[in-house]
């Protein structure tokens, strides 16, 4: 008898979800987390004492899209959402303006501020809504080569087909220009766009921006108390359906015999037998774990990229202060701080010639402005999210040149908040090479693999591993951020693979 049904490799938020639903289905259920706590770039320490930091992940968007949390009762596993609302405040320094829950509230504030931009974005949101839907469909389903196709047409409603094909193949920078004729509009929709990765100018990236309307459907929301809320709830429910965690529990291989994979070794030499394996990590680092006779061609030829971002994560004495903005709503919503367009494609040429952004555009979280849980009274978490940053840098070292990133990084944000750094107590710098050596995201890369069109949908990770299956092995099953739909806290890779893997363990339909 195997010692499980199921054993999954890593607890990020996704292999929790797989994890959760098979021990709901009555699989016996391991997790093996080589961290010490579980959520992968989904949890939260306190880092600085009475301050609670975020490691990855901060804004809960797209897991609202899903059903994850009411199919697996989260709420009564200890997880409480707090509404984030504005959602986003947009300014480049001088002119503010919010992103409500309520889209007809944020259009007619823009109208006011920019007379025909909040008509625009009107146009925007009733021309794109029906793509958003289609396109928050498909990521909570196993991906077919017809992706595409189905978006096209499920969004049509009656539109010209074809001129809706064609903005969808366009950089997303092009269709934001068409519709948005002031700068101080646009460019903070496009850095929005730009959280995925890939710049602006880039072909086929449209849907990056064309799925900003399910931000009004599904709203953003906090776990109370940080971001490993919804990682704690998914290890009590696990727990609950009978299953076991372990943390410091590195894998170090997954065992195959007979061309089946049957368990796991821990890098401490113990052996977990089971009937299938679940690799929740990363695409490469599962490859690692498998004999090289059973990683094909596919798996080593996948796109990582170079990294694209970095974080830095503050402990303030003192409340953010906007110079230009709105109070408490400037602290509620994600700050998309971005001067014009040209200082996110000048971060990107920096970028692509191997050196840190020297005046980074910023995406801003205060979230204790809504969770006191978070910071001692009178003080503040301030997260500030930047791009680009190279993994790989030209000329020196990570090491030698974190300091240099980091002054940028904050000098960039005092042209919004001046004197922040004077209410500075703690901070974490999260470079790309941090990311790659504390949470696993090789080169740095937030969303594992590039997020550009020939590693989406049914080409992610490759063509033939659509299905959260690994190809040529029997028992071994994918899910995380290597695979359809990607990156970002959302679940859907979780729970598409859970479908798959209890359908093939029990011979019963999903329930």
């Amino acid at each position: 008898m195997p010692d499980f049904d199921v054993v999954v490799m890593g607890a990020g938020h996704n292999a929790l979800v797989t994890a959760a639903y098979a021990a709901r289905a009555g699989l016996k259920v391991g997790v093996f987390e080589r961290r010490h706590v579980v959520g992968g770039a989904v949890s939260t320490e306190e880092l600085v004492p009475g301050y609670r930091f975020d490691y990855g992940g901060s804004a809960h968007i797209l897991i609202r899209m899903t059903p994850v949390v009411r199919e697996l009762e989260l709420t009564r596993h200890g997880l409480h959402y707090l509404e984030v609302d504005p959602m986003f405040h947009a300014s480049d320094g001088e002119t503010p303006w919010f992103v409500w829950r309520d889209a007809e509230r944020t259009a007619r504030e823009l109208e006011a501020l920019f007379p025909g931009q909040g008509e625009a974005y009107r146009r925007f949101l009733d021309d794109w809504t029906p793509f958003a839907r289609s396109v928050a469909d498909l990521f909570n389903s196993a991906p077919g080569p017809l992706d595409l196709g189905k978006m096209v047409v499920r969004s049509g409603q009656g539109r010209d087909w074809q001129a809706q094909l064609s903005r969808i193949l366009r950089p997303y920078g092009d269709v934001a220009r068409e519709y948005f004729a002031e700068e101080r509009v646009r460019a903070p929709l496009v850095w929005m766009a730009a959280q995925s990765g890939p710049p602006p100018s880039d072909p086929l990236s449209a849907p990056f921006l064309l799925w900003h309307p399910l931000y009004h459907a599904g709203g953003v929301a906090r776990p109370k108390g940080g971001s490993g809320g919804l990682t704690k709830a998914l290890h009590r429910a696990v727990e609950a359906g009978g299953g076991q965690v372990f943390v410091n529990a590195p894998v170090k291989r997954i065992l195959v015999r007979d061309g089946k994979a049957q368990g796991i070794e821990l890098e401490g030499g113990e052996r977990y037998t089971a009937r299938a394996v679940v690799s929740g990590t990363h695409l490469l680092t599962t490859a690692q774990a498998l004999p090289p006779e059973h990683v094909p061609e596919a798996a080593r030829n996948v796109r990582v990229g170079n990294g694209f971002g970095m974080v830095l994560r503050l402990a303030l004495s003192e409340r953010v202060r906007y110079r230009q903005h709105t109070e408490p709503e400037s602290r509620v919503g994600l700050g998309l701080l971005i001067k014009n367009e040209r200082q996110l494609l000048k971060g990107y040429g920096e970028y692509l010639a191997g050196e840190p952004t020297t005046d980074p555009p910023l995406i801003a979280m205060s979230f204790s402005a809504v969770d006191d849980s978070l910071a001692p009274p009178g003080g503040e978490v301030l997260w500030l999210w930047a791009q680009y940053y190279p993994y790989q840098l030209a000329s020196g070292t990570w090491e030698g040149r974190q300091a240099e990133a980091r002054e940028n990084i904050l000098r960039a944000f005092e042209h919004y908040a001046p004197g922040t750094r004077d209410t500075i107590v703690g901070e974490l710098v999260q470079t790309p090479q941090w990311l790659e050596r504390e949470l696993g995201l090789h080169r740095g890369n937030v969303m594992h693999l590039e997020m550009s069109f020939d590693q989406m949908f049914a080409f992610r990770p490759w063509l033939g591993a659509s299905q959260y299956r690994w190809p040529g092995l029997k028992g071994l099953y994918l899910t995380g951020a290597s695979t359809h739909p990607g990156g970002g806290i959302m679940g859907a890779s979780g729970r598409n693979a859970a479908r798959v893997l209890v359908k093939d363990l029990t011979r019963r339909g999903w329930r």
